[in-house]
């Protein structure tokens, strides 16, 4: 039971990866980086890490994927460098995500975003100038931009994906006893 509920899960977030990204991207809303208007943020990201939260790191890794084959359609590179932010993300979220704590909470997202900045930052400098695109001198003037980007789309993606899975879990959250014996009482009493 639980893993046909991970499986549906996973394949409707991963439906809602695909639904974001392209919706965000037939619109033209996506906000451009203040310090580098050519990157643009938006909120593709957050139910990946929501499904790493509620499904665990397979369903994280899985709608990264998925995000990964919706890009990959309209522009392969940009398919690719954003898989590997996401799946950096979900990545250095794991070791920390099932503390239930703030403190597991902060460290996850600091696992989470650190991991982003390291990985985009080397990729950057690797796929920029072996594609031509820029030479390995302009890609190392643009690295502090690339860092300032990525810790802003981490932490768009990781603190809305745990306050939506706060906000679900309290939602779908079954009464405790005490509260349901309450209820009662109170029904008794009127």
């Amino acid at each position: 039971m639980r893993r046909s509920i991970s499986i549906s899960g996973t394949a409707v977030l991963g439906a809602l990866v695909i639904i974001f990204d392209l919706t965000l991207w037939s619109l033209r809303v996506k906000i451009p980086f203040p310090f580098f208007p050519r990157l643009r943020l938006d909120i593709s990201g957050i139910p990946i890490v929501l499904s790493l939260l509620l499904y665990g790191p397979f369903s994280g890794f899985a709608t990264s994927t998925i995000l990964f084959l919706s890009i990959s359609f309209r522009d392969p590179l940009s398919g690719f460098m954003r898989a590997i932010a996401e799946l950096s993300t979900v990545a250095g979220m794991i070791p920390f995500y099932t503390r239930k704590s703030k403190v597991g909470m902060l460290m996850s997202v600091v696992g989470g975003v650190s991991l982003r900045v390291i990985v985009m930052s080397l990729c950057n400098m690797v796929f920029l100038p072996l594609l031509s695109i820029l030479t390995w001198d302009a890609a190392a003037a643009l690295l502090p931009f690339i860092a300032g980007f990525n810790v802003m789309a981490g932490l768009i993606s990781c603190v809305g994906g745990y306050i939506l899975c706060k906000a679900l879990l309290r939602r779908l959250k079954p009464p405790s006893r005490e509260s349901e014996a309450e209820i009662l009482q109170s029904q008794i009493n009127t």
